[in-house]
């Protein structure tokens, strides 16, 4: 009773807002459901397109993935990280359209909406990580004290799961919502957060706020996608990498340096080693070019979202198995020059890689030899694979089970 004066004296700007003071049309429950099937479907393609990405570099037996289509890691990438770029402005307009029920009283009703406040924080924290990271990788900013791709997927897992636990509590509303929209979004029904005079220009409102969303969201992704799709090359103003803007025309994540293989991979005495049924060979670079040599037009597939096509040549990997004593489809174990248990200074193909035509320990570029940053002796590029798995500055070979 005492404190009750000094609430009803207390500044209008010191008062804790209710529900019903945001009159705002933005927040009705229609544009809330709207944005939220949106949102979904985001998440949705991020999910599978990131598990595919992982499954790519960390294969279960029970999901192989082969080489064709030749092009499906690469639309697979740049749909994901196009996606996560989208999601941004999507997010933004979600947490602003439910930015009210912050402030509803008591915080907790029940169980089942203790459990659908709990669910939306887990989304909502678990999704601007993945967005704020995500795109952190995709400019090669890290900043974070972590390993991205084992924490990123891990999170993914995390904000996919709190989703569908969202998503199972609230379908009943979105249903409700969308009837109501299909019936007229300009409803005389005023609903909880309806203007109470009924200005007819509510509905126009919702659809402007809906339409400002879908230009931000359709803009932001013509400004990045020109990294994946070349005819939009030329807009691609906030895209962090130019795809042909590199040694032969073709970008390069790692250097040579940067891998501390310099020295090594322009050594005289290079030779590839080769591990087979047969026993071990070495081969020198002259005696790779003096084999069969096929050429073959793959892309570069990066995980940061960007991808070029080039022209390679070199041998082929089944020639290459076939020479050690193995079988065209046995498995190879590649090894880099770069120092053991660096990331990716190993990578394993699966047979049907090995065996497939356009598979190759690249020794050309475009009709030159491999550029030193680009792999120079030589390289793996094959297709339907990560370019973190197109192993460069390759000196060893290991077919089959041969140790």
């Amino acid at each position: 009773m005492v404190n009750r004066p000094l609430l009803s004296n207390r500044p209008s700007w010191l008062r804790i807002p209710e529900p019903g003071d945001f009159r705002s049309p933005v927040h009705d429950k229609r544009v809330v459901a709207r944005l939220g099937l949106f949102l979904g479907a985001a998440i949705l393609i991020l999910f599978v397109t990131g598990l595919i990405s992982h499954l790519h570099q960390h294969p279960v037996s029970w999901l192989p993935f082969g080489p064709e289509p030749v092009w499906a890691y690469r639309l697979n990438q740049g749909l994901h990280v196009a996606v996560g770029f989208a999601t941004l402005p999507l997010v933004l307009a979600k947490l602003y359209t439910v930015y009210p029920q912050f402030f509803v009283r008591p915080p907790v009703t029940g169980w089942q909406h203790a459990l659908e406040r709990a669910s939306v924080g887990v989304l909502v924290a678990a999704t601007v990580f993945q967005i704020v990271t995500g795109i952190l990788n995709v400019f090669k900013l890290y900043v974070f004290g972590f390993s991205f791709t084992g924490v990123h997927y891990a999170t993914a897992w995390l904000a996919f799961g709190a989703a569908l636990v969202h998503v199972g509590i609230k379908l009943p509303v979105m249903f409700r919502a969308f009837a109501a929209g299909a019936r007229n979004l300009d409803s005389d029904d005023p609903g909880p957060d309806r203007s109470p005079n009924g200005d007819a220009t509510d509905g126009t409102t919702r659809r402007g706020f809906l339409g400002s969303v879908a230009v931000a969201t359709l803009f932001l992704t013509a400004l990045t996608v020109g990294q994946t799709v070349t005819p939009l090359r030329a807009v691609a103003l906030l895209a962090p990498r130019d795809p042909f803007d590199g040694p032969q025309g073709l970008a390069v994540n790692k250097t040579a340096r940067g891998a501390g293989v310099e020295e090594l991979a322009t050594a005289e005495d290079w030779a590839l080693e080769l591990v087979g049924p047969a026993g071990t060979s070495h081969l020198t670079r002259a005696d790779l070019l003096a084999m069969s040599q096929h050429e073959a037009v793959l892309p570069i597939a990066c995980v940061e979202g960007w991808s070029a096509s080039a022209r390679w040549t070199g041998v082929r990997m089944r020639d290459l198995a076939t020479l050690s004593g193995g079988r065209p489809d046995d498995p190879v174990h590649v090894v880099s020059l770069q120092e053991a248990g660096t990331s990716y200074a190993t990578s394993d193909l699966p047979g049907s890689y090995v065996a497939h035509d356009d598979t190759l320990l690249a020794l050309t570029l475009a009709g030159e030899d491999l550029d030193l940053d680009h792999g120079f002796p030589a390289r793996i590029i094959a297709p339907n694979r990560p370019g973190v798995l197109q192993t460069k500055w390759v000196s060893r070979l290991v077919v089959g089970n041969a140790a």
